[in-house]
């Protein structure tokens, strides 16, 4: 019988012979921007992000520079993102917050992360994994998916999906499992119109259960 250790060991190969360098899709050149750019990724894609950051990055590359603008001038760069105004009014406090606290710099620390406006878990996760290098395992809406269907966690919620992922793959591949994971859910194995027969993890991984209730949803075919 296939354990899950052993289902998650057969998907981290696959990961890694279709995705052996996952780069990070958002443009950035130090932990601040990243940070920025990852607040911004929500509700957003990551191109359409990539598309407003740079002549943001120009006016503000730094949190000192960011604190001096006023939530409507960053607006006025940001507001093809969703949920821009609310972005802006974080983006302003959480430049604010950093050169109060933290010297203009941003903390390697989660704690210190989760508590500046706008970032959560999720955020703080994907910041101290891409600009710090610790282990991490961020859960965004493609890991968790992804992780349900292909029986790694129940996907109750995120937090459950991060910690299932977590005790099934080892520590040292969470950083660059879960950039193989967006990839693949991007390229593969998308929420709607799925092909399960010709997806070269589900085709095997997902259960009968899981493949019949999509299919009743329309989620998959």
């Amino acid at each position: 019988m296939t354990t899950k250790t052993d289902k998650a060991t057969r998907i981290a190969d696959i990961l890694g012979d279709l995705f052996p360098a996952p780069g990070i899709p958002l443009e950035h050149q130090d932990a601040f921007q990243l940070l920025v750019a990852v607040v911004l990724s929500a509700q957003t894609t990551d191109a359409r992000v990539n598309i407003v950051t740079p002549a943001l990055f120009a006016r503000a590359p730094d949190a000192r520079a960011m604190a001096r603008l006023t939530p409507a001038q960053i607006l006025t760069y940001i507001r093809t993102c969703g949920l821009a105004p609310t972005k802006a009014r974080n983006l302003r406090a959480l430049a604010q917050q950093l050169v109060d606290q933290h010297g203009g710099q941003v903390p390697a620390d989660f704690d210190a992360l989760e508590s500046l406006p706008g970032v959560g878990h999720k955020t703080a996760s994907v910041v101290m994994v891409q600009a710090f290098g610790v282990p991490a395992f961020p859960v965004d809406t493609h890991i968790h998916r992804l992780a349900a269907r292909w029986g790694l966690s129940s996907g109750k919620n995120v937090e459950t999906t991060e910690a299932d992922l977590k005790r099934l793959f080892p520590r040292d591949q969470w950083n660059r499992l879960h950039l193989q994971i967006i990839y693949f859910g991007r390229m593969y194995c998308p929420a709607r119109g799925h092909v399960i027969t010709t997806c070269p993890i589900c085709s095997w991984a997902m259960s009968r259960t899981r493949a019949a209730a999509e299919k009743r949803t329309g989620a998959s075919r």
